[in-house]
């Protein structure tokens, strides 16, 4: 039977199917649903203030909660499919059981949709969350009105051959179905596995972020390899395809394939890791993520940079938490000459512990580098801890503290300046 001859099948059937509602019961039955629509919004109107106090009573739980707001937010199709489970009960004591046909139908597509949307919601993306709710209640929908053998015949008949291949739009959307959901499972289980490796201590960020890689990339190798079996295509038939695939990666993919081997390299030699703070060329901050092809660095100004993986390699890094988080920072003043050095040392030193993210251990030093032109030069040297909260800040509070010092103390801070001698010679 060819496509032609199933779709013929398929009119002819539905057309026999309409002839059969040609009565005044139809008419009837089709009032019922719209009087029990429009009951239904009314009832929910009336039951949700109750519903909701029911949920805030119940549903305190973060987790609970939600669960339970799922099916108020659908309480007109909850109402609705009940009524029409009530009138289709009735209709059927007092009355043949083909005149309240429709009624039956349109209360079995209502519950399908809800069941159907209560279920699609636990689906975390929105649109795979669409996609398997239009899906599983237009196939429910086939089925309640007797369509699924026809349309799934016509979509096996809509195919094409190739040698001893055959591939019809129903394997091919069985195909796609397969694929959805074992991709949904494959991104449940990655996350689920890369959350359970971020809460055990004993792995090293870098190693985390390597295993969670891996194990995505496996479980949706995986997915793809069985959605290709179960629409009958041999994998071994892919070696054309792998091979087209590799010259095209040597011509065009170069800096692709260079990020991805240059992010495990990364990964397995563990020289960044997420929370390091680096600088790279002119920018400066701490690493938040490592991905398949890029590093992503935030700055002080709170601009993210997507730095690719490749320049990780080939550039120079400083990492300045790399192996110690611990960072030295310097400033540098003079004094005038008619102060004491070793006073101006030792209130320097110790004025700078009092700057809460100055580290005591090793505590701060100031050392005089230079006798000036018109001042005598020092070089207060202090340790940090934590340089993703900002270097520059932190040695502008240096600074400042050693200006109040200097005050306190009336050490005068001299500045550039030149003596301009005029001379009147004679017969000018």
């Amino acid at each position: 039977m060819n496509w032609q001859t199933a779709a013929t099948e398929w009119i002819n059937w539905a057309l026999k199917q309409v002839e059969g509602l040609a009565n005044p019961w139809t008419g009837y039955q089709l009032g019922i649903i719209i009087i029990t629509y429009w009951a239904a919004k009314i009832a929910a109107r009336v039951l949700r203030p109750s519903v909701e106090g029911l949920i805030n009573r119940f549903g305190s739980h973060p987790r609970v909660g939600p669960v339970l707001r799922i099916p108020l937010e659908r309480l007109i199709w909850i109402v609705f499919a009940s009524l029409l489970l009530l009138a289709g009960t009735l209709m059927q004591a007092v009355t043949l059981p083909s005149r309240s046909l429709i009624i039956w139908i349109a209360a079995s597509l209502a519950t399908a949709w809800v069941v159907i949307s209560i279920a699609s919601r636990f689906i975390k993306n929105p649109s795979l969350s669409k996609i398997f709710a239009v899906t599983a209640w237009s196939l429910a929908a086939l089925n309640i009105m007797g369509l699924l053998d026809q349309t799934l015949a016509f979509f096996d008949q809509l195919a094409f051959t190739m040698g001893d291949f055959r591939l019809s739009l129903l394997m091919l959307l069985k195909g796609l179905a397969i694929l959805g959901i074992l991709l949904w499972l494959a991104t449940a289980s990655s996350e689920f596995a890369e959350d359970r490796l971020r809460k055990n201590a004993d792995i090293s960020p870098t190693l985390q972020v390597l295993f969670s890689k891996v194990i995505k990339v496996g479980l949706i190798v995986a997915a793809v390899a069985v959605s290709l079996s179960a629409i009958g295509i041999d994998l071994t038939a892919l070696k054309i395809f792998s091979g087209a695939l590799g010259l095209g990666i040597g011509f065009g993919l170069q800096k692709v394939v260079s990020n991805l081997l240059s992010g495990i390299i990364i990964l397995l030699d563990r020289s960044i890791k997420p929370g390091d703070v680096i600088s790279l060329g002119d920018t400066f901050g701490w690493i938040t993520s490592l991905k398949a092809r890029y590093v992503s660095v935030v700055t002080r100004n709170g601009v993210e940079y997507l730095i690719p993986n490749e320049d990780f390699i080939t550039q120079q890094v400083i990492n300045w938490s790399f192996s110690n988080r611990r960072v030295r920072l310097e400033v540098k003043f003079g004094v005038s000459y008619d102060s004491d050095p070793h006073q101006v040392r030792k209130l320097v030193a110790e004025g700078l512990l009092e700057i809460d993210r100055v580290l005591t251990d090793p505590g701060p030093v100031c050392h005089v580098v230079d006798f000036g032109d018109s001042s005598i030069d020092f070089v207060a040297r202090f340790w940090m801890h934590d340089p993703e909260k900002g270097l520059t800040n932190l040695r502008g509070l240096a600074y400042l503290k050693i200006w109040d010092i200097l005050k306190d103390n009336n050490i005068a801070i001299p500045y550039p300046h030149r003596e301009v001698i005029l001379r009147n010679s004679e017969g000018a």
